[in-house]
């Protein structure tokens, strides 16, 4: 027997599992146990053929693969790649002490190549493990917790070189956080002409993580200043950009190659939008509107056509600064500290 070591993001939490592989008499079949959801339980036809298709001959076994602790549901794809390295382990491809020590995650295509995740880096910080093998597309993000290395690889292939010591990899190690100029296309408040009255509402209101309202006809400004105001926030600190840039990721909004979220948030969510969307939810809980606009803005423009319940849900979230969404199984808190900008015309005719 293979125990293989892996992992998944519970929120913007990391959630270790042990990843055990035996092979024994029997039909030829891959079983999986562990309370795997769907997405897991397609990983028998992915593993199968990303190894057939990367070369490697697997013996038509039966493979019993346990996903622990058992008690917990494990979901997404993140477990295909340690899957397939337990395989090869198992029948002696990959010596099982080359395996101590790395934590594996990863999504395989049928061609053997490692897709990117969400969720890497909450993932990274989360676990006390210090060296990961994962894609290469997650690489520089994984890389931004302190105390990890992180080996990128390409392919199923490519990982086998790399621990049979073929291959050897430089790993990346606590990547420094950058603070990137803002964008050239990003809103700049020094545009504004005139508007003095209203410019130093919302410096007041910045500076004092003061809550604002904006009531005024169609036209008169509203919108273009609240998109502004991400201009005139203070700069992120590290701390601050990583606890973003986990919220973000988790929520699949980081474009894969790319590192830091940079810039703070603004968030703009349409007048018809549920309370789940704002706040967060689904059977594996998800961040909403409230928690990505964490560190910045969320505008609800058009506030009087919120529904209620929707805007009910405001009340933690601006006392608190998080918000806490229940399970039948689990507890997920997600942080949910933003400046609250709102806009609306003085009459429901619209003028």
């Amino acid at each position: 027997m293979i125990r293989i070591k892996s992992a998944f993001a519970v929120g913007i939490h990391a959630f270790p599992v042990d990843i055990e592989v035996d092979i024994s008499n029997g039909l030829p079949q891959l079983i999986l146990v562990g309370l795997p959801d769907a997405s897991i339980k397609e990983a028998r036809e992915r593993v199968r053929t990303a190894l057939k298709n990367s070369g490697f001959h697997v013996p038509p076994d039966k493979i019993t693969i346990s996903l622990a602790p058992a008690d917990i549901r494990k979901e997404g794809a993140a477990f295909d790649f340690p899957i397939a390295i337990g395989i090869l382990a198992c029948h002696g491809i990959i010596p099982s002490e080359k395996l101590s020590g790395h934590t594996f995650i990863g999504e395989l295509a049928l061609d053997g190549t490692l897709r990117p995740m969400k969720g890497v880096i909450a993932i990274t910080m989360g676990l006390k493990t210090s060296s990961f093998v994962l894609p290469e597309a997650n690489a520089e993000e994984a890389a931004l917790a302190k105390d990890v290395s992180v080996y990128p690889v390409k392919s199923l292939g490519e990982t086998v070189d790399f621990l049979l010591g073929e291959k050897p990899i430089e790993p990346l190690r606590n990547l420094p956080y950058k603070n990137k100029a803002p964008s050239q296309n990003s809103p700049d408040f020094s545009e504004v002409r005139g508007q003095q009255a209203a410019k130093r509402a919302l410096e007041i209101a910045v500076a004092g993580d003061h809550k604002i309202l904006f009531i005024g006809p169609p036209g008169g400004g509203k919108t273009m200043l609240a998109k502004r105001i991400p201009a005139i926030l203070p700069p992120m600190i590290s701390e601050e950009a990583l606890e973003i840039t986990k919220i973000h990721s988790v929520a699949g909004l980081i474009p894969h190659g790319s590192g830091l979220v940079s810039e703070r948030p603004f968030r703009t969510p349409h007048y018809t939008a549920s309370a789940i969307a704002l706040t967060g939810g689904g059977t594996s809980p998800r961040p909403g509107e409230m928690s990505l606009s964490h560190g910045g803005v969320l505008f609800l423009d058009e506030l009087p056509e919120f529904r209620r319940d929707a805007l009910e849900t405001l009340r933690g979230p601006l006392e608190d600064g998080c918000i806490t969404i229940s399970r039948a199984k689990n507890q997920v808190t997600f942080p949910a500290d933003f400046l609250l900008v709102a806009a609306m015309n003085p009459c429901s005719c619209g003028l």
